[in-house]
């Protein structure tokens, strides 16, 4: 039996609010740059799509995935965003490492979100191997980068109605 592919990455069923009032920060890990890039192009791309203005997205490259927390504060602490996309890829080795990685990241990008009460949005593909990246990165199953942006967007959005 075949398996239907499905682009995971389908917003035709939401509406997505223009994004032209918000100012966007991406930290974009370096390892697996191959990765990052087509997840940091996907989301750089959506964000443009929908209003945002080029000079309102403000990108830092980061070491590695585990960087993305500090790569996020230090952006938030200026005061002058709306939100943080945080874009990496780990993916499964033979050791324990990606367990420790991931656990850490998630944890800090939640952390962040809170300290500072403004959206940090977990673009991190954590995969058993680099075809599984590649199929999420603009591959068959759609760009996660483009659903980071998407969801920064509507919770700039959410986060500008409740505070208004």
């Amino acid at each position: 039996m075949a398996t239907q592919l499905k682009n995971l990455s389908d917003f035709s069923n939401t509406e997505i609010p223009s994004a032209a009032a918000y100012r966007f920060g991406i930290a974009v890990a370096e390892w697996n740059a191959e990765i990052t890039n087509a997840l940091y192009q996907g989301a750089y791309n959506s964000l443009i799509a929908h209003g945002a203005l080029p000079e309102n997205i403000f990108v830092h490259p980061v070491p590695g995935s585990f960087e993305l927390t500090s790569g996020a504060d230090l952006l938030l602490k200026s005061g002058k965003l709306d939100a943080v996309i945080c874009l990496g890829c780990v993916i499964q080795g033979e050791t324990r490492h990606f367990d420790f990685i991931c656990n850490a990241v998630a944890n800090g990008v939640s952390n962040v979100a809170i300290k500072y009460s403004k959206p940090v949005i977990f673009g991190v593909l954590t995969t058993d191997n680099q075809q599984q990246a590649i199929d999420r990165a603009g591959g068959k199953h759609g760009n996660k980068g483009d659903e980071a942006a998407i969801t920064a967007i509507k919770m700039a959005a959410l986060a500008a109605t409740l505070n208004s």
